[in-house]
């Protein structure tokens, strides 16, 4: 088990200041079968359930899948905590949602067209994670465990005394601006732009802030959980590699005020009062934890003499469908790499694909879509509707010098889905959808002539 300490980029936004590396603590390894305790003793050694738990701790199991999942694709932990999370509860009562919606959704389909957003200011008013999340599409049907959402959120709060958990999907998040603190019941995470955290479902959290508000993107997937893409012929090496995937510590609140618990479930939030914090794991051990990557690390391969590769080989995490090779959700991203294909249009090509692709830009400029896609930005080419460059960057691609050359200070994404994606009605209604962006492709001339080949 490696403990590791947290490293940052310059492309990191937070103060020198405002963080404490040595104050939060990671295992290393994705997937790994994991074991942390904050008190020593509190793990208990061979054994699972013993008759009486060290410290006066309570064993509780939280599964992932099913029991008989394959060993391969079973998903559990086992924390010993204060309070069971049964003495967590109590009457719940409807919760306001505010922006925040869930597959499926009956919302009418806008016209079939390729859609691009502004960035979303930021609220003057005083927003949690809870209030700041704003569904942009969703994909699929969440009771039935198939399919996704995209969202952004904007906070300028931290949550206080009042913690969330999501019992229909995990959530991954992609900062864009400003950092979280995501304090969770397996320790404490903390994410800035150019890294990401994936939060499982069922587990409890609460998020802070880091040195002021915050903006980024979130996928709720309601399908299989994330994993590592297979390689192919890559081989063992390269792409996201497991070890850069960094776990928390066990970390505990003993602490007892009055909070309120919220909890997405069944296409809804649900709030009960609690009187005390349920982060309150004191260990765990198991491989169903919440994780962090920074996207940096990422080794991207592609075509080295000629062509354009797809851009499947740029997968960071995959959520795996019944059907093989079909993803119920892929995250994909455009990093820093060299171009160096000769005789290749170099930017992605003109396509349509039965999947769908909500696209986010973290920071820098997406080759693509050189101008009008800007950092906090985002985009949505939905099922079998026609893509690619626009016409700057497809007269300056087609009319360059084909030296090597490298994209830098680039971070762009995609949630792609083989569902369609439904555009909620806060998104179709945004004063910051592009009216023209449909009509990109009009612009390119005509270039046939048959008299030269």
């Amino acid at each position: 088990m490696d403990d590791v300490a947290a490293g940052f980029d310059p492309v990191d936004d937070r103060s020198a200041a405002a963080r404490d590396d040595a104050a939060v603590r990671y295992q290393s390894g994705f997937g790994n079968g994991f074991e942390t305790e904050a008190l020593p003793g509190a793990l208990p050694v061979g054994r699972n359930s013993p008759q009486r738990c060290a410290y006066g701790l309570y064993a509780e199991q939280l599964s992932g899948s099913a029991f008989t999942a394959p060993r391969a694709a079973n998903e559990r932990s086992w924390l010993y905590r204060i309070r069971p999370t049964v003495s967590h509860w109590g009457r719940f009562h409807p919760a306001e949602a505010g922006h925040w919606l869930t597959a499926p959704c009956s919302a009418p389909m806008l016209p079939p067209a390729p859609l691009r957003w502004d960035p979303l200011p930021l609220p003057s008013e005083a927003t949690t994670f809870l209030q700041g999340v704003h569904t942009i599409t969703t994909a699929g049907d969440a009771r039935a465990q198939s399919g996704m959402a995209a969202h952004v959120y904007l906070i300028t709060a931290p949550m206080e005394d009042e913690y969330f958990y999501n019992a229909e999907g995990e959530m991954l998040f992609v900062p864009q601006q400003g950092a979280l603190r995501l304090c969770t019941e397996f320790g404490v995470i903390e994410i800035a732009p150019g890294e990401i955290a994936v939060v499982p479902r069922g587990v409890k959290l609460r998020v802070e802030l880091i040195g002021g508000p915050a903006r980024g993107y979130l996928c709720e997937n309601y399908g299989g959980a994330f994993t590592l893409p297979e390689r192919g012929p890559i081989g063992a090496n390269c792409l996201a590699n497991p070890r850069d995937f960094l776990t928390p510590v066990a970390a505990y609140e003993d602490r007892d005020a009055p909070s309120r618990l919220v909890v997405k479930w069944g296409g809804a939030l649900w709030q009960t009062a609690l009187e005390h914090s349920p982060l309150d794991v004191v260990a765990w051990h198991g491989n169903y934890a919440p994780y962090k990557y920074d996207l940096r690390r990422f080794s991207p391969v592609g075509p080295l003499l000629f062509d354009h590769a797809d851009p499947s080989i740029f997968t960071v995490l995959t959520s795996p469908s019944e059907t093989p090779g079909t993803a119920n959700v892929d995250f994909v991203i455009f990093p820093d790499r060299w171009l160096v294909a000769e005789d290749t249009f170099r930017p992605p090509w003109y396509h349509m694909n039965v999947m769908s692709e909500f696209m986010g830009l973290i920071y820098g400029a997406y080759d693509a879509k050189p101008r009008g896609f800007t950092p906090g930005g985002f985009s949505l080419h939905n099922t079998m509707l026609p893509h690619g460059p626009d016409r700057d960057a497809f007269e300056g691609a087609s009319n360059a010098e084909l030296k090597p050359h490298k994209l830098h200070g680039t971070m762009a994404f995609m949630f792609e889905t083989r569902f369609m994606q439904q555009v909620s009605p806060f998104a179709a209604a945004l004063p910051q959808l592009q009216p023209d962006y449909g009509g990109y492709g009009a612009k390119l001339a005509r270039r046939f002539d048959p008299r030269r080949p």
